[in-house]
């Protein structure tokens, strides 16, 4: 079942649920994410980022698109921090039925036009935006590099940019860092920060780098009001921990062998968000 992003949260802030958005780039992740949401009846974004894009190319869009089609749970295939609007058309072009326009590092003003020029495109063809006000920390390519600084957003900025670019969600910076955090690293969200924010602007609030937050944090971030909740490192984690397990069996080559035990052992981690989200059995709500 394809939807886009403003049909699919729209639900879920009504419902108060939050929708995770794996981050997908092989068709082996694929294959679990879709598994576990259809075992859970749970609604899913596929989230693809652009480098992940550029790696599994175009075509692998069209495998998205059937999985989609095909499921029986509802389904948003979504650009994950598009950076420059040709990158937000090749999706466009693709199949996607969401993007994610990031300018956040711009100036405000600049965030502002760039946003609003994707609006324009975007929504003749029934393709929704997200975009990210505030910075959202980075434990960058290599967690010991540390956790840069995370700017923190402001609501009354985020209701003048809501007004401004008509966008279908915000992306809100109120203490997370995208990737694995240091073991040194203690994060903590800003729930004070996250209800004046709800309070204030009404289109559904997304949570970026949820990977590694307490349980019990997220959780009441989705009872705030959170919608959807970007999951990369952890399921990736778990999927290519197990294949470093297996493969240290020598005489193991084939795919069927080597990758089911893995896609098992990232579904268990889905399964876990999916209920730490209140996601689960949420099909329902799209009958």
């Amino acid at each position: 079942m394809l939807m886009n992003m403003k049909e699919l949260l729209a639900v879920a802030q009504r419902n108060h649920f939050a929708v995770p958005a794996f981050n997908t780039s092989s068709s082996m992740i694929l294959r679990g994410v879709i598994e576990a949401c259809h075992e859970k009846q749970a609604p899913v974004i596929i989230a693809i980022h652009p480098d992940e894009l550029s790696f599994v190319r175009d075509s692998f869009i069209a495998s998205v698109i059937e999985e989609a089609h095909t499921s029986d749970v509802p389904v948003v295939i979504h650009l994950d921090h598009g950076a420059t609007f040709e990158q937000v058309l090749r999706a466009i072009r693709c199949g996607f039925t969401s993007v994610m326009i990031d300018a956040s590092r711009m100036s405000y003003e600049e965030n502002i036009a760039i946003t609003k020029k994707v609006v324009e495109v975007a929504h003749p063809v029934n393709v929704s935006v997200e975009a990210e006000l505030g910075t959202i920390g980075n434990t960058g390519k290599n967690v010991k590099e540390g956790i840069s600084k995370v700017i923190y957003t402001d609501p009354a900025l985020a209701k003048d940019f809501v007004e401004k670019t008509g966008i279908d969600s915000l992306a809100v910076a109120i203490g997370t860092a995208h990737g694995i955090y240091p073991k040194n690293m203690k994060p903590k969200l800003r729930l004070d920060l996250l209800k004046v924010l709800r309070d204030t602007v009404n289109v559904p609030l997304v949570l970026h780098g949820g990977s590694s937050n307490p349980d019990e944090e997220i959780a009441e971030s989705v009872k705030l009001g959170i919608s959807k909740i970007n999951i990369s490192s952890d399921i990736k984690e778990a999927f290519y921990r197990k294949c470093r397990e297996v493969l240290k069996d020598d005489e193991i080559r084939e795919p069927n062998a080597i990758y089911p035990p893995c896609i098992d052992a990232m579904k268990k981690v889905i399964y876990h968000k999916i209920d730490l989200f209140n996601d689960a059995d949420k099909v329902k709500c799209y009958k």
